[in-house]
């Protein structure tokens, strides 16, 4: 969700003195919690400072979180070009599975720019418009809602108006085997919660929040492989750099005594996790698992006799991350800068890389996995070069036809967002049949 993390996601966060400030409202919570109940897990946190009802990052209106006065810039926001061919992608596999009537939906529709690109693919094909069902967006928080809301008022479908749907929660939509489900989960998944989990000669321990100078809290500090040159595991369990690490003065990671629910339960969640030394340290995320699971459920096709059966949907994931499991790509941006993951609770935005080989074990029975290809390979490939010269031959001006190349080239850039974004794609397909662009295994490991 954040251009900055997108050409510097290594670099060292700026070193802000939290101490110099006065604890935020999630941070008295935590406080509070640990109190109560001990150390807080990772995904705990990232629960409170995202989604806390009142003080969460994207529950609280006061925190403008997109464009240049906020913390980030998605890809929809450089160019309508993302959106639209997004848009050809699915509209090509509905082709191909019959064009029965559709419906559209989106995970964490932000501003709801992408949607706006989608639907005006859409209403611009008089042989697709038509059969336009409905629209739904899973959003939980009000503030991003009313953006969304104002953005689509005025989106077109075959009769004027389309039909807008917000649900908190993707178990919401309805399964409808009449109807061919696009789904689109743009930078969607790195916002859910991920716990931490180191592995010992005991099983895998959980990495757990505490405050840095409680003597009350007796855990041992975790030691984890963080870096390529720790471990011959590298290759599966490396994240960012130590400069990473937290800075906080308040906050301090430990490792629980003893294996919790969770870290044992997620240390088994992979078959490639059973191969990691003593030591590894992984971030896994059981919200992905879920989402990933139930959108799997969402597209598959209908119960059919019909060997010849096409399917009832397709979805895209585009998000930053490969197919391996990382240990240290927590962080937090404020302002377009990486800052400390303990800087500011419920004020920053905290995210977390992708884990996209343990999104297709999960739902690979279901439907069929395609890729994952880099943003910039998937984008040349359905034609955004295409696209972007037809908008430049259309610029009135030299600063707007230059102003277009521009935002493109960013999309596919290799050293920036079209090298650290992957894009997975779903189809309800028989499995050997291949699907353009992703027609080899994957180029990103």
């Amino acid at each position: 969700m954040r251009l900055a993390r997108l050409c510097s996601t290594w670099l060292r966060p700026r070193r802000l003195h939290t101490s110099q400030n006065a604890p935020t409202a999630i941070e008295r919570l935590m406080a509070d919690t640990v109190k109560a109940t001990g150390p807080l897990s990772f995904a705990t946190y990232m629960q409170l400072c995202l989604s806390h009802p009142v003080h969460g990052y994207y529950k609280n209106p006061s925190n403008p979180v997109f464009g240049a006065r906020g913390d980030f810039v998605t890809s929809p926001e450089i160019s309508q070009v993302f959106g639209e061919v997004l848009a050809l992608w699915m509209i090509g596999r509905w082709m191909s599975a019959g064009s029965k009537p559709f419906r559209i939906v989106e995970l964490g529709p932000g501003r709801g720019s992408l949607m706006a690109d989608i639907l005006r693919v859409v209403h611009q094909l008089p042989a697709v418009r038509p059969h336009l069902d409905s629209v739904h967006l899973v959003e939980t928080s009000p503030t991003m809602r009313a953006l969304q809301r104002t953005t689509l008022r005025t989106a077109p479908d075959s009769e004027g108006r389309v039909a807008l749907m917000w649900h908190d929660a993707l178990d919401e939509v309805p399964h409808r085997d009449d109807l061919f489900t696009m789904l689109v989960a743009h930078e969607f998944f790195d916002a859910l919660p991920v716990h931490v989990i180191e592995k010992t000669t005991q099983g895998w321990h959980e990495v757990l929040i505490a405050p840095a100078n409680d003597p009350s809290i007796r855990y041992a500090r975790p030691s984890g492989v963080l870096t390529p040159s720790s471990s011959s595991s590298s290759s599966s369990t490396s994240g960012p750099p130590p400069a990473l690490q937290s800075v906080s003065p308040r906050w301090t990671r430990v490792l629980s005594p003893t294996p919790t629910a969770s870290s044992t339960l997620l240390g088994h969640a992979s078959p490639r996790f059973a191969a990691l030394p003593v030591g590894a340290r992984i971030e896994v995320s059981g919200a992905s698992i879920k989402v990933a699971r139930q959108i799997a459920e969402l597209l598959s096709p209908p119960h059919s006799d019909s060997e010849h059966d096409s399917g009832s949907g397709c979805a895209l994931v585009i998000d930053y991350g490969a197919e391996k499991a990382v240990g240290n790509s927590l962080r937090a941006f404020r302002e377009h800068e990486i800052v400390d993951v303990f800087h500011r609770p419920g004020e920053c935005d905290v995210t977390a890389n992708v884990d996209f080989a343990l999104l297709k074990e999960v739902l690979a029975d279901l439907v069929t996995p395609h890729g994952t290809l880099s943003q910039g390979t998937f984008l040349n490939e359905v034609g955004v070069q295409l696209r972007a010269d037809r908008l430049i031959k259309a610029a009135p001006t030299e600063e707007r036809r230059t102003a277009i190349a521009e935002s493109v080239n960013r999309l596919v850039d290799p050293l920036g967002m079209g090298g650290q974004y992957a894009v997975l794609g779903m189809t309800t397909t028989p499995k050997e049949e291949a699907v353009w662009p992703f027609l080899h295994a994957h180029d990103m490991d």
